[in-house]
């Protein structure tokens, strides 16, 4: 069976209960993957693509992939803080580092999967406010295209799907009030069910990596903007 591998920042990272109730992403992939498959959460906080790479974090994970494993790769959320050991510019050192990831896994066989950071709680006067990420999520967006790895958008599904919701419904999802970024249980599950009916659609290996009954469940409930 092959190896789920998620690298990225504090929205991925696992939680323990001195974090709880805050909930990474690779933590609810769990509920979602057959029987056999390991999920293995890489998410550090706080960490952007430039020092997840210069802190050695990148170097376990290329050793350990595998040939079938896949490889979901998520950041945005610290490449966008001006401090010099993790700002990134979205049009140069971003994709640069992206590119390292890509050829780690395509080196060892594995399957890589870019994944878009999730959007920010933000509402003014009730209004979502979208585009925290700035350049990024585009950034990656071209980065998948030039280099042909899939793309899991998931900046684009959480936008949508906050918005939905409205100011109060969403609150429930993150941490509200101690923060707008990172997500409680409900949150995460909801996230990381968007990251595997993406996974689904792309068929092939990235859906043999999912439950049965999960397969079942999407196909007989489509995905649908989430209403108030």
């Amino acid at each position: 069976m092959p190896t789920l591998y998620y690298i990225g920042d504090s929205t991925v990272a696992y939680n323990k209960f001195d974090t709880y109730p805050q909930t990474g992403i690779a933590q609810a992939m769990e509920l979602f993957v057959r029987d056999g498959v390991r999920v293995r959460a890489h998410g550090k906080n706080g960490y952007s693509t430039r020092s997840f790479l210069d802190e050695g974090f990148f170097t376990p994970v290329a050793a350990a992939l595998e040939p079938g494993d896949l490889l979901l790769i998520q950041f945005g959320h610290n490449d966008e803080k001006p401090d010099l050991p993790r700002h990134t510019d979205p049009e140069t050192t971003f994709p640069a580092n992206l590119r390292i990831f890509i050829q780690a896994a395509r080196r060892a066989g594995a399957l890589p999967v870019l994944v878009t950071p999730i959007a920010r709680r933000r509402f003014s006067q009730h209004r979502f406010c979208p585009g925290s990420h700035g350049l990024y999520p585009e950034a990656m967006r071209r980065v998948g295209r030039e280099e042909g790895v899939p793309l899991v958008d998931l900046t684009a599904m959480t936008e949508a799907m906050v918005a939905a919701l409205g100011d109060e419904a969403s609150r429930p999802l993150y941490m509200w009030p101690k923060d707008n970024t990172h997500l409680k249980p409900a949150g995460a599950v909801r996230v990381a069910e968007l990251v595997c009916r993406s996974l689904a659609e792309l068929g092939g290996s990235y859906r043999e990596i999912l439950d049965p009954k999960v397969l079942a469940y999407f196909e007989k409930n489509p995905f649908q903007e989430v209403k108030t």
